[in-house]
């Protein structure tokens, strides 16, 4: 028996809100239970009563508010019945009692005014030195991000239960670590940067092209993503890299409204309608990018990227890209990276500006890369280009190779779709 529409909109609404509070939660329920892996089972258990009520009572207006009370008073309820003998958790009790007497008077405040602190927080303490930097960006990718365990197995081109398992020790190191639950002080900011950006990156990445579900792009994450880099950037404003983050993120983000049509599929760059792209950011981006290279970091990570994604954004049209001049970023960037990715968006770049014949063997080159071999873009390219040189029978299993590999269902449609064009 299927469930009543009315049950779908509920729990849609509330994956919805999960994804966009889920974060603000936990982070606030750190700041108060000091460990980070109770404070997602706390905010996990909210989310069930969520689940149980909603359907019944209706959404409420503010859902993260309740979400956070409700978090609250399990975490309440917890401490009391685990009959912790520490003096430290008797106090924190005692604190948390105190912030239950007010809290309808005061959770506005608690969510608007120390939602920004609470999530740096949270990210800062997840990327501590302590664990191993992979390991740093799954955790905070998990908590912060709103990723599932696969998703984040994806963007690492990783096993999934390898993800898992780093995710579950990171928690335990942390806890054993007995890691400081407050912001680091700002001399020990940039040991943790890198994590932080990364996290960041990999969240935006996740929004601008979804590796899973129905939908072609997730732009509640976008957008979060660009807003912790716009917070990072006031925190750091001296460092290169979080504001060459922040321009391809503003400069990416500019196409958001051109890379899907009226019904939601996907539209690739060279097809999309250049005036819908948002001017204010492409010049939010572009000052951003200017910015990082004036600290001194036009060779960064980021800003290089950037930098790629600014040829794309000055173009007015696809013919006035400057192809050439993308090659010779991507040159740079597969210098910085040594990463098969890269490699692959570079042999991309390399068809657009000498042709598909010169792009083949660069593409050839990495059909046996173990990190690639369930990277779905690397049969998609291959078959676009097999396509342009007109070995239309390769081209075609080639699509429906990456089809069946995609965890998108816009993404497959539009795969297998190619692959029909080539039998036709």
């Amino acid at each position: 028996m299927s469930p009543h529409p009315h049950q779908v909109d509920i729990s849609r609404t509330i994956d919805a809100v999960w994804r966009m509070e889920s974060a603000r939660v936990i982070g606030g329920l750190v700041r108060m239970v000091r460990d980070v892996g109770l404070a997602e089972e706390l905010a996990q258990d909210a989310l069930v009563a969520a689940l149980e009520r909603w359907p019944a009572d209706g959404v409420p207006d503010n859902p993260g508010a309740w979400l956070m009370t409700t978090a609250r008073n399990r975490a309440i309820d917890r401490l009391r019945h685990l009959k912790l003998r520490e003096e430290k958790h008797v106090q924190v009790a005692w604190e948390l009692e105190q912030l239950q007497e007010d809290v309808a008077a005061r959770e506005e405040h608690l969510l608007d005014d120390t939602v920004g602190d609470d999530v740096l927080r949270l990210m800062f303490i997840a990327c501590h030195p302590v664990l191993p930097q992979d390991s740093r960006v799954a955790l905070t990718l998990r908590l912060l991000g709103g990723l599932e365990t696969g998703e984040i197995a994806r963007a690492f081109l990783a096993n999934e239960a390898t993800i898992a398992q780093r995710i579950v020790r990171a928690k335990r190191t942390l806890a054993e670590a007995k890691v400081p639950f407050e912001i680091p002080r700002r001399e020990e900011l940039p040991e943790r940067l890198s994590a932080v950006l990364g996290v960041v990156y990999l969240v935006f990445n996740e929004g601008y092209a979804a590796s899973s579900g129905d939908d072609w792009m997730r732009p509640a994450l976008c957008e979060e993503a660009m807003r912790l880099g716009r917070v990072l950037a006031g925190l750091m404003p001296e460092e290169p890299e979080v504001h060459g983050l922040v321009a391809l993120m503003e400069l990416q983000a500019s196409r958001l409204h051109a890379r899907s049509g009226p019904d939601g599929e996907p539209v690739l760059l060279m097809d999309q309608d250049r005036s819908r792209w948002d001017r204010l950011l492409i010049g939010r981006g572009l000052e951003a990018l200017e910015r990082a290279q004036r600290l001194g970091g036009a060779s960064g990570f980021y800003a290089l990227q950037a930098a790629i994604a600014a040829c794309h954004a000055r173009a007015l049209a696809p013919e006035d890209t400057d192809w050439q001049r993308i090659v010779a970023l991507y040159d740079a960037l597969a210098r910085l990276t040594q990463s098969p990715v890269v490699e692959l968006n570079r042999a991309v770049a390399v068809s657009m500006a000498s042709g598909p014949e010169a792009a083949l063997p660069l593409v050839d080159a990495l059909l046996d890369e173990p990190k690639l071999s369930s990277y779905h873009p690397l049969p998609s390219v291959h078959g676009d280009l097999l396509f342009r040189l007109g070995r239309l029978e390769e081209a075609r299993a080639e699509f429906e190779r990456a089809a069946a590999m995609t965890g998108n269902a816009r993404e497959r449609e539009l795969l297998l779709a190619r692959a029909a064009r080539c039998q036709a």
